[in-house]
């Protein structure tokens, strides 16, 4: 049956009434692994053959967090004053983000609401490893990066001072490379306060146009240009593509349906764009693989190939899923690989960085030196 997976747009607000009550709640505090355990529960009980009203009511019941139990109670009243379930949900958007709320609205008209709830919870804990995977990988570098920023401010603002202090005594000239050190030493003395707020000043613009839709675009076409990065972010993307299909198409969810819903957990505005192309084409009759082609960022041959033959034998969901699972143990190898390489880059960068300064403090010492000679 064609069932309509759009995006619910409305009740986006996280806040819910009910009658006799005001619900004054923040979906914010509600953590992912609640939400995920919420998910995976009520499909449990669902798939048991609990009345929905009544799964929802346990689950609020047996919550240790009052947040989440408080969320659960609001999602209960909601559906029993007559509204679907996807709705209900929808009100909360940071627990149950829209893709997953469209999904949930596909398996409450097709009936199979328990299925799409299991694999929104396989889903939800995948991704939630994936990430982990990803923040785990950047927590080295980004300690390295602290540090050498560190060290360096120190010696801008303590070191150098007082070296250039002893070579003021002598009066002597000093190389170029002491002198710009120099510079930047008194701008960080003189003006760090300033250079600080111009800092966060534009840290705060750049995270007010990545809330645009062109900001966003500049960004994700910048990091799939990054040599090794781009690379990593695009099979990261194939990743949740494919697995979201596989799982809509598997749980019977029209393929253009799906197709539509899949193309926003890409996470990247521009092979996003890039899919709107592949979803018209499918519209129009064309094959899978070949309106996939389109994208060869997204979709390398190999994996082309792959779905093309899954169309022509009927398993495109099982072999999704299974290529979404290969190219995840990719993408782990592809992290670690570019951990193991940034690890020496940022130490060799911030070595030269302390080398410079050093060198550039003791080259007046030497000439100072040859001159007593």
């Amino acid at each position: 049956m064609p069932v309509s997976i759009e995006a619910d747009a409305g009740g986006a607000s996280p806040r819910v009434e009910s009658e006799g009550s005001r619900w004054k709640l923040s979906s914010k505090k509600v953590s992912p692994a609640q939400s995920l355990a919420f998910v995976r529960q009520l499909g449990n009980l669902l798939a048991a053959g609990v009345p929905l009203a009544r799964a929802l009511q346990i689950l609020g019941k047996e919550s240790s967090n009052p947040a989440a139990a408080q969320q659960c109670s609001a999602i209960r009243d909601i559906v029993v004053d007559g509204s679907p379930l996807a709705e209900a949900m929808g009100r909360f958007p940071r627990s149950f983000p829209p893709i997953y709320v469209a999904m949930i609205r596909a398996g409450e008209t097709g009936g199979f609401l328990d299925v799409v709830l299991k694999q929104i919870a396989d889903f939800m804990s995948r991704e939630r490893d994936l990430k982990s995977k990803v923040s785990t990988a950047l927590i080295y570098p980004a300690v390295l990066a602290f540090i050498a920023s560190g060290v360096v401010i120190f010696l801008l603002a303590w070191f150098i001072p007082r070296f250039s202090a002893i070579f003021a005594e002598f009066g002597q000239s000093l190389p170029l490379l002491t002198q710009v050190i120099q510079g930047a030493s008194l701008l960080v003395l003189n003006y760090g306060l300033f250079v600080l707020a111009a800092i966060v000043l534009g840290v705060f613009m750049i995270r007010r146009a990545l809330k645009t839709p062109a900001g966003r675009r500049k960004r994700d076409e910048y990091i799939l240009r990054v040599p090794g990065v781009g690379t990593a972010a695009a099979r990261f993307a194939l990743v949740r593509f494919s697995r979201m299909l596989g799982t809509l198409v598997g749980a019977g969810v029209p393929l253009l349906a799906s197709l539509r819903v899949s193309r926003e957990a890409v996470g990247n505005q521009t092979l996003s764009d890039a899919l709107n192309e592949a979803i018209a084409d499918v519209q129009e009759g064309t094959s899978l693989a070949a309106s996939l082609s389109r994208c060869p960022r997204l979709f390398p041959g190999s994996v082309i190939e792959m779905i093309a033959v899954a169309e022509e034998s009927g398993r495109l969901s099982e072999e999704l899923v299974r290529m979404a699972g290969e190219f995840e143990e990719d993408l782990d190898r592809r992290l670690r690989t570019l951990v193991s390489l940034a690890e020496p880059a940022l130490l060799f960068v911030m070595a030269s960085i302390v080398g410079t300064i050093v060198i550039g403090m003791l080259l007046p010492v030497f000439d100072l030196w040859n001159a007593i000679e």
